[in-house]
């Protein structure tokens, strides 16, 4: 095994805790950043590279008929490999967005095209579902089941906010565990099921979850009722039945306490190596077991950690997850550093995979979509410090000359310009009506943002103007167009403006311009004095051509 240090180029920023890896047709993808996307990447999903020590980002655009999917941090993330000539693919359910609001939404995340430099374009869908529906959570995990030739998709644990009675002042950011039910997500039709089984009394959150064909284990997690992580191991069977399908749980002897720890998949067997994670508040889980999947259950055996450096050791928080069969990206807070460029700093891990041999690190990849890298330490949503980077498996590394042909769309956060005043999901007056999470495209220019119209008064000290959603101004489409292209001013509601058909500024008129006739030359009047035109009577011609014969 091997610790390497990486820099990261200008991307440090968006890298944070609570972000997803994911993996499609060998690209290595950077899903939920710090913040609000910004334009040079509206999407706020990039490309990842790792090379030569360094660390880089590259933007990623989505199809047209894609719909908008925030920036969610602690999602439940499960990769779906190929099959009947659907592509792989990746669903994201939940999560927290830059808001701190909690998302209750699934999302089918493929892979649209890919041009002839490499660069990918995604597609997006918002999968609707009926039935018993989650509610809105982070924390949690989304695993794959199969039985009787049928696929499901298993979804347990989280945290939510408290319910809308008991949420006061005092608790208003204060968090929960989700009620311990099992929700069973069928993909094609869309319907949902919630199961309760006597097995799990408590919730739990932050937890690691493995599958293997019809049976899930659920490792560890954070409980917040009792504020401890006690030592549990269950196992989840799941059997398709026609009509209505059989759930049954027990808990397992062995039991593991540990939360947030970071699950790499060794090869195409069902073997994990489980680093990292947190014992108690504070204290990292320095450890590192193995775990083998197979039909008689599960096995956890001790394994070698790496040789910590003294940043990690002594970081009181750190994040991480799967980079690959045998790899791992760990970050840990910097110490005397106060830019937000120098936060963090990371380091790749490397151990032995089963597809490389003796060459750590080259194998062919794995994903494992079901466990959740996050944390949960913290007491309101807005601290973050503790909650870990998720990064799926199975990443087919790119050949060094993609990286050589990518460096002109490297993204550069010394680039973008501030946007927090100008923002497109910021809510632009008191009654903003933009929804990040629900979203649609209204008129004809809108695409993956909605429109946006500048107010000529209010917004800052000098009363320089500020950004308004054309949606909340309640304007048509052409009397948007016809704002946009001429050179009135435009007054939003709150400052005396006039909704829908009418123009709060009309027009400027151009009047048109007088040409005044152009005055002759000096050199054009002497010709016309040279050549005088002479009015003479017949007689005084006659009387001249005499004179000078």
């Amino acid at each position: 095994m091997s610790l390497q240090p990486l820099t990261p180029v200008n991307c440090a920023s968006l890298i944070q805790p609570g972000c997803s890896l994911l993996q499609l047709d060998g690209e290595v993808l950077l899903f939920g950043q710090k913040g609000w996307p910004k334009r040079s990447c509206p999407t706020g999903i990039f490309g990842v590279r790792r090379k030569q020590g360094k660390l880089k980002l590259r933007a990623i655009s989505f199809s047209n008929d894609s719909c908008y999917i925030p920036p969610l941090r602690c999602p439940a993330v499960a990769r779906l490999d190929p099959h009947d000539g659907f592509p792989e693919s990746y669903l994201i359910h939940g999560g927290r967005n830059p808001n701190n609001d909690i998302s209750a939404s699934l999302y089918l995340l493929t892979l649209d095209s890919r041009g002839c430099n490499r660069k990918v374009t995604l597609r997006c869908q918002e999968k609707e579902l009926a039935g018993d529906v989650p509610g809105a959570r982070y924390g949690h995990t989304l695993s794959m089941v199969r039985s009787r030739g049928k696929t499901a998709c298993v979804l347990f644990g989280g945290r939510c906010y408290r319910p809308a009675g008991e949420r006061t002042t005092e608790c208003w950011n204060s968090v929960v565990d989700c009620p311990p039910q099992v929700f069973l997500l069928d993909l094609e039709f869309g319907c949902c099921s919630a199961h309760t089984l006597s097995a799990l009394s408590d919730g739990q959150s932050f937890h690691v979850a493995l599958a293997r064909e019809d049976s899930v284990y659920f490792l560890g997690g954070h409980s917040t009722s009792s504020d401890s992580r006690p030592p549990r191991l269950f196992r989840l069977r799941v059997d398709l039945l026609q009509g209505s399908p059989a759930l049954s749980c027990e808990a397992l002897a062995t039991g593991w306490a540990s939360t947030s720890a970071i699950v790499i998949r060794t090869g195409p067997s069902h073997r994990y190596i489980i680093l990292g994670g947190y014992q108690q508040d504070s204290q990292k889980r320095m450890e590192c077991s193995t775990a083998v999947l197979d039909d008689d259950g599960i096995r956890i055996e001790a394994r070698e950690p790496p040789a910590w450096t003294a940043d990690i050791s002594h970081s009181r928080t750190w994040f991480g997850g799967s980079t690959g069969e045998g790899g791992a990206l760990i970050g840990v807070p910097s110490e005397g550093k106060s830019t937000q460029q120098d936060a963090h700093r990371f380091y790749q891990v490397t151990f032995q995979s089963e597809a490389s041999g003796d060459r750590p690190g080259e194998g062919e990849d794995g994903t494992q979509g079901c466990s959740q890298g996050s944390t949960d330490m913290e007491e309101s949503p807005p601290l973050e410090d503790s909650e870990e980077l998720y990064f799926g498996r199975e990443p087919h590394e790119l050949d060094d000359s993609s990286d050589d042909g990518g460096e002109g769309d490297t993204y550069n956060e010394e680039d973008q310009e501030d946007e927090t005043q100008a923002g497109y999901w910021v809510p632009c007056c008191a009654g903003c009506r933009v929804d990040p999470h629900t979203w649609e495209p209204l008129y004809s220019t809108e695409l993956h943002r909605p429109a946006m119209i500048f107010c000529s008064r209010g917004g800052g000290d000098a009363g320089d103007g500020h950004w308004v959603h054309a949606l909340c101004m309640e304007l048509t489409e052409p009397l948007l167009l016809k704002l946009s292209c001429g050179n009135a001013k435009y007054f939003c509601l709150d400052h005396g403006g006039l909704p829908v058909c009418q123009e709060v500024t009309p027009p400027r008129k151009v009047l048109p311009v007088k040409r005044s006739p152009m005055k002759t030359t000096g050199l054009q009047s002497q010709k016309k004095k040279m050549n005088p035109s002479l009015k003479m009577s017949p007689a005084k011609k006659g009387f001249l051509r005499r004179l000078f014969q």
